[in-house]
């Protein structure tokens, strides 16, 4: 039986078009023929303003169509007496779980649901026992929700939704904010639901090793379905899937590269195992030892220091019921234009110490110095030390105001003091390093995509003229296209400018392309500060403590496992094709 059913599903939205003065049309779904069986675990994938989450919309009947039908469970979402029983029927879980929790403790909200369902108290308190159980979460029952990390958070959401016992579940990109940890207790948890309580599931996300997971992958592009296949058969199509903005799992694409090689590898490959049981079938050469494997050590060029943290501590809620030493004891420093990638896992105090660095939170104890400079020891300081130390929030966008792009990116800068020719070639230049040229100068930030946006938010920081830019997940929820065209951005401005740059990332792929060092936070302490190659060799490490290597350094380190003599800090898939190339048969 069909659980979700759209004939001919077409969406329409009006925007304002200021060249012509009026509204006009525009579609974002067109013609959507999908049907989703109950009990199916399909993952729905798409470059951003592909019509993913406009689709799943109508699932919940949040939204309804235009044209054409969308039927949950046999009912027609457009009809009003069907919304009550859709809406128990499929739940949505949504990007941000701090957008869905409201309860002071974590079984109130997830009794929420049930109580405005009129379910009698009996029922809610087994409901609630028995989402909180689903999701392993009984032990926080009595916790506040703003105390939990963001795995855990997106858990008790998800316990919200099954409390009020769906029959299908569509998560819009539930991991984009998580740690490697958290990600995989969330998607554990939705496979868990699907093979264990037959719930539908609909996935939406840009990790292509979650989709990996799902029984069914379906691509869309410009609001139409462009493929729909099992995921064996949707990754195989590299080249496709590149075209469409998208990407693959690293497994798929180290075949796919080793294949152009002129190997015969089998690109139906997709998980960490079968790629390494795939090579081993394929054979290693037995004379490999006399290969001359390039040697991978990293000496970095000595620099003067522009940030030193000495013995910082922050504690939240001192001397109260909800007190948490948020850093502990931290200590490091960073030289003048080193590019530094920040990871930890969620709640290690990442967050905590990049708004230190910035002024916006003071240390209980232990100093921080810009050029020497203690930055909480100096009268007056701060408003000096902004303009020095620039920090981009986690989805900047929301910090666009203005009518115009060139409004918004001057709007700092003329708050200095700057104003005429001066203002305007400081705009104009950090546009430019973002790859945004005139043609955007007079465009609405509101009209363009997620990914532009960000590159807007950046240049209006650049256009402070900082000496330190810190970004915080400056690719979470983007598309891989649009998070390689931002990644760029960033690279360029970086080489360009010889600013010192602080990514904060869950991605560990991101960093390992374009860091010089990575700090690494544990629990409020600094668990590794090394290079990268340093610290990506430290795999198991990295997973004890809730993050992980790239998928393909875990390869390379399964294979040296196997007692292939290979090198272990080898973390693209650019670098692992080229030495496999060299040892395989």
């Amino acid at each position: 039986m069909d659980f979700i059913k759209s004939k001919n599903l077409v969406y329409e939205y009006t925007v304002f078009n200021e060249e012509k003065g009026e509204n006009e049309p525009l579609r974002a779904l067109d013609g959507i023929n999908l049907s989703i069986p109950e009990g199916q675990f399909i993952a729905i994938l798409g470059h951003n303003g592909s019509g993913k989450s406009t689709f799943a919309k109508h699932i919940n009947a949040l939204i309804t169509p235009t044209e054409g039908v969308m039927y949950v469970r046999g009912m027609n979402t457009s009809e009003d007496k069907n919304i009550w029983d859709i809406r128990q029927s499929a739940g949505m879980v949504f990007q941000n779980p701090d957008n869905q929790l409201i309860a002071t403790i974590v079984e109130e909200d997830v009794a929420f649901g049930p109580e405005n369902l009129g379910i009698e108290p009996r029922e809610i308190r087994s409901r609630v026992d028995f989402a909180l159980k689903t999701v392993s979460m009984e032990e926080f029952r009595r916790s506040a929700p703003n105390l939990l990390s963001g795995g855990q958070k997106q858990r008790i959401a998800i316990a919200g939704i099954l409390a009020m016992k769906p029959k299908c579940i569509v998560l819009d990109e539930p991991t984009a904010m998580l740690d490697p940890s958290g990600r995989k207790e969330v998607i554990d948890t939705v496979m868990r639901l699907n093979r264990e309580e037959g719930i539908t599931i609909v996935l939406i996300t840009h990790y292509m090793e979650e989709a990996a997971l799902a029984d069914r992958v379906v691509v869309m592009e410009k609001g139409r379905i462009v493929i729909d296949d099992i995921p064996k058969k949707v990754f195989s199509q590299v080249e496709r899937m590149k075209a469409l903005h998208l990407d693959v799992p690293q497994a798929t694409e180290l075949m796919y590269r080793l294949n152009k090689k002129g190997f015969n590898l089998d690109t139906n490959t997709l998980t960490i195992d079968e790629a390494v049981n795939e090579l081993l079938n394929h054979g290693f050469k037995k004379d490999m030892n006399d290969i001359d494997l390039p040697h991978n050590d990293e000496i970095l060029p000595k620099r003067e220091n522009i940030i030193e943290v000495r013995r910082l501590t922050h504690i939240y809620g001192k001397q109260s019921a909800f007190e948490k030493t948020a850093l502990f004891d931290v200590n490091f420093e960073i030289g003048k234009g080193e590019f530094i990638g920040l990871i930890g896992h969620t709640g290690s105090g990442k967050s905590t110490l990049i708004q230190h660095l910035n002024g916006l939170v003071k240390p209980d104890s232990g100093q921080i110095l810009i050029n020497g400079v203690d930055i909480n020891a100096v009268k007056g300081s701060l408003k000096t030390l902004r303009q020095k130390v620039g920090l981009v929030f986690q989805y900047p966008e929301y910090q666009l105001f203005e009518s115009t792009i060139f409004k918004d990116v001057a709007f700092g800068p003329t708050n200095l003091g700057l104003s005429g020719d001066e203002l305007n070639k400081r705009v104009r230049d950090s546009l430019a390093l973002v790859g945004m040229g005139e043609e955007y100068y007079e465009k609405s930030p509101f009209e363009l995509s997620g990914g532009q946006k960000r590159r807007v938010a950046i240049a209006g920081v650049l256009a402070m003229n900082p000496e330190v830019l810190i970004l915080d997940e400056p690719a979470a929820g983007l598309d891989p296209y649009a998070r390689e065209e931002i990644l760029a951005s960033i690279s360029n401005m970086h080489q360009q400018l010889g600013i010192t740059v602080i990514l904060v990332s869950h991605s560990m792929e991101d960093i390992s392309k374009l860091a010089d060092r990575i700090l690494v936070m544990n629990k409020g302490s600094v668990e590794m500060f090394d290079t990268v190659k340093a610290v990506f060799r430290q795999s198991k490490r990295l997973s004890e403590i809730g993050l992980a290597a790239p998928q393909i350094s875990i390869i390379m380190d399964k294979l040296c496992d196997k007692g292939i003599m290979l090198p272990r800090d080898i973390y693209t898939v650019e670098e692992a094709a080229d030495i496999l190339s060299m040892v395989l048969r």
